[in-house]
């Protein structure tokens, strides 16, 4: 096998890596705050704090690539993923854990920015770049297999931080196979880190996060969370002012006058809203309402999750159909009538109950997964690298915002329950399916964007699409 395909193997293990944290960790929270003795809001940041540093730094990830190498970087954020992994896993309190899990987010954000600018080097010619990127792809669709099932048969078998552990052997691994494949480049595309714009980003996101996980139980009126939101608005004023005017900006926001590429970042951001959270909820829900194990919880997502995979392969001929607005239309459609139906399945629910809309949820997902190269598509080459950068961190940003807004929600309606009287466990439901029937609405919202955003339009020359753009825009992991 020619060394280009082993270079394909490591990139996309370390891929595999940083998408299985975001899901492995959410089968096992159950016993976690059980061990721990944490609260909701603990739970929360222990998943959130790992997608908001990811998120966060995504970006200065791709502009460290640039001015660095994306080899180098990609080689770096494995070591940081790995020791922050081993600390995850051997953590004390819940307090070490978040730690650990923010510095695995740090290690994710070198990583995943890089991976598509070291497969365009890799992989030159354009037939087997392309196969290579749907062999990265599918690795995302893997993980949300593997993860919930990983998660759950460890927590209920093993020690829960073994969850963690796994990826000291497969992140070693991965680092030697990657420093052996992965082709050495000097290529320099930016010349700066634009540390503005990347402070006014990471700070945004910490406040956004913080006034969202804690608002409930400081409330929202509170001198802290109306404070955090204040600079939530102030960072995303500063970050548009630096970026309009710096020479090499993070962001070229002159990609948002497209109108796919804003449109499909909406839509893409809206299936990250359910995708995130339907899998940390309903993960609670299976074991702390139905009563399932760990390992039963775990197993529940595999046919959703090989059945998205299954379908995103067969999405570009549903596309090649309908439209790439329509098939778009119809999987978000999908999407939110499986959560709605969830929604309204109660207490004494089996597990035949939830598949067929474990199954629908997931055939509108897949239909989803090839909006990445219509975003893609529609821009000039050189620009491919700062889309990736955007639509990356916009998919992390709404699934943050999925755990946390439907968290807020779920506590709120919780907690109203516990106040009219109602036992903690039918308070629990009520919140579950209050917040359910809310995402299916927010879902739902993406159907009439997509079918405006994605529409077909006469292709312009390349000199058209370019017009009016900057000569030279700023890359995030660029080749």
């Amino acid at each position: 096998m020619e060394r280009r395909w082993w270079a394909l193997g490591a990139v996309a293990l370390g891929s595999f890596m940083t998408y299985l944290d975001n899901n492995v960790v959410n089968v096992a929270l159950p016993t976690i705050q059980r061990e721990m003795g944490l609260t909701l809001s603990g739970l929360e940041w222990i998943a959130s704090s790992y997608i908001l540093v990811f998120a966060g730094l995504m970006l200065a990830g791709g502009r460290l690539a640039d001015v660095f190498g994306s080899r180098r970087i990609f080689l770096t954020g494995l070591v940081v993923f790995t020791a922050a992994s081993l600390a995850a896993g051997v953590a004390a309190n819940g307090g070490m854990l978040i730690a650990a899990r923010s510095v695995q987010g740090l290690g994710a954000a070198l990583l995943t920015p890089t991976s598509l600018a070291l497969l365009s080097r890799v992989f030159p010619d354009a037939r087997e770049r392309g196969t290579a990127v749907g062999i990265w792809t599918a690795t995302g669709a893997l993980s949300m297999a593997l993860g919930p099932l990983t998660g759950g048969f460890i927590s209920e078998n093993w020690h829960w931080g073994w969850i963690f552990l796994i990826n000291v052997p497969l992140g070693i691994g991965t680092l030697a196979l990657g420093m052996w494949a992965l082709p050495a480049s000097r290529d320099r595309v930016r010349r700066s880190l634009d540390l503005p714009g990347l402070a006014a980003a990471t700070i945004g996101l910490s406040a956004l996060t913080f006034a969202l996980i804690e608002g409930e139980q400081a409330g929202w009126t509170s001198p802290q969370i109306l404070t955090a939101f204040a600079l939530v608005i102030v960072s995303a004023t500063t970050f548009l002012l630096v970026e309009r005017r710096g020479a090499e900006p993070m962001i070229d926001l002159s990609l948002f006058r497209s109108r796919v590429f804003s449109g499909g970042i909406v839509a893409m951001g809206l299936w990250s809203f359910g995708v995130f959270g339907i899998y940390f909820f309903s993960a609670l829900w299976l074991q702390n309402v139905l009563g399932f194990t760990p390992t039963q919880a775990g197993a529940a997502f595999v046919p959703m999750a090989l059945l998205m995979a299954v379908v995103a392969v067969l999405a570009q001929r549903v596309a090649r159909v309908l439209g790439d607005d329509r098939t778009v239309a119809l999987g978000l459609a999908l999407m939110a009538g499986a959560v709605f139906a969830i929604s309204r399945l109660g207490a004494g629910t089996g597990y035949t109950d939830i598949l067929p809309w474990f199954l629908l949820y997931a055939l509108g997902g897949g239909l989803l997964v090839p909006l990445t190269s219509t975003i893609l598509g529609t821009l000039p080459d050189r620009r491919a690298g700062v889309a990736s950068g955007v639509i990356n961190v916009s998919r992390e940003v709404f699934g943050l915002l999925g755990i946390t807004v439907m968290g807020a929600i779920l506590t709120a309606r919780q907690t109203s329950g516990l106040t009219e009287g109602l036992p903690a466990l039918t308070a629990f439901l009520d919140g579950y399916r209050f917040t359910l029937a809310m995402a299916a609405v927010i879902v739902l919202a993406g159907v009439p964007i997509s079918l405006y955003a994605l529409r077909r339009r006469p292709s312009p020359t390349p000199e058209a699409a370019d017009e009016g753009g900057p000569k030279e825009p700023a890359g995030v992991g660029s080749a």
